[in-house]
């Protein structure tokens, strides 16, 4: 049960500050998208400028990456946003690893925790103690503890499993977020190249 206790420790570690750091990101992400894809269509000095104060948000981060280049052409934009997109996205998924490997390991430490309980049990018993009433509720009482193990190992692998799948699902989301804003941007820099004007230095 020790091996359990340290993997729900950092388990609920884990979601807990993931959770404060989703809560944190989706709160704010909309309207820092609209902030900055509006000043672009203006000015996009003006939005590089507010990407530029918002560096604690990942989609800020994200945009300034290509919005800080010098007069860059349209393919060297789009490969800025493409690799800030890579590096922001693939921070997300901190904390990731650390949940699919309590996942895997909790249930096949309650069973071997169940197995090795099992064993105690019935190498305290023989043959003869099978018909005596005493032996047979220590028996049986053995078992029931035995079985704690697994179920607290079950438990603690499906309350991790809900907690991965919404993070992957936040994840999933951001992606489509980060390419349909990557996409707008790099269309508004591509009208501003066809006229003849890159990102102005102020």
């Amino acid at each position: 049960m020790y091996p359990l206790l340290l993997l729900s420790v950092l388990a609920l570690m884990t979601i807990l500050q993931r959770s404060w750091f989703w809560s944190q990101l989706l709160a704010k992400e909309d309207f820092h998208i609209q902030q900055i894809l509006a000043a672009a269509a203006e000015d996009f000095a003006a939005a590089r400028d507010l990407a530029q104060k918002n560096q604690d948000h990942p989609v800020a981060r994200f945009l300034y990456e290509a919005l800080a280049l010098e007069h860059p052409d349209p393919e060297l934009f789009r490969l800025a946003l493409e690799s800030a997109a890579d590096r922001e996205l693939a921070q997300m998924l901190r904390g990731e690893k650390l949940l699919e490997t309590v996942i895997a390991i909790a249930p096949l430490l309650g069973l071997l925790g169940t197995v090795t309980g099992l064993i105690s049990s019935f190498s305290n018993i023989t043959i003869g103690d099978v018909a005596s009433n005493i032996q047979s509720g220590n028996l049986t009482r053995g078992i029931a503890e035995a079985l704690i193990s697994t179920a607290a190992g079950l438990i603690l692998a499906i309350f991790s499993l809900g907690f991965q799948r919404l993070f992957l699902a936040w994840h999933w989301e951001q992606v489509n977020i980060f390419r349909r804003s990557g996409n707008t941007l790099e269309l508004l820099y591509r009208q501003r190249w066809s006229e003849g004007r890159g990102i102005e230095r102020t």
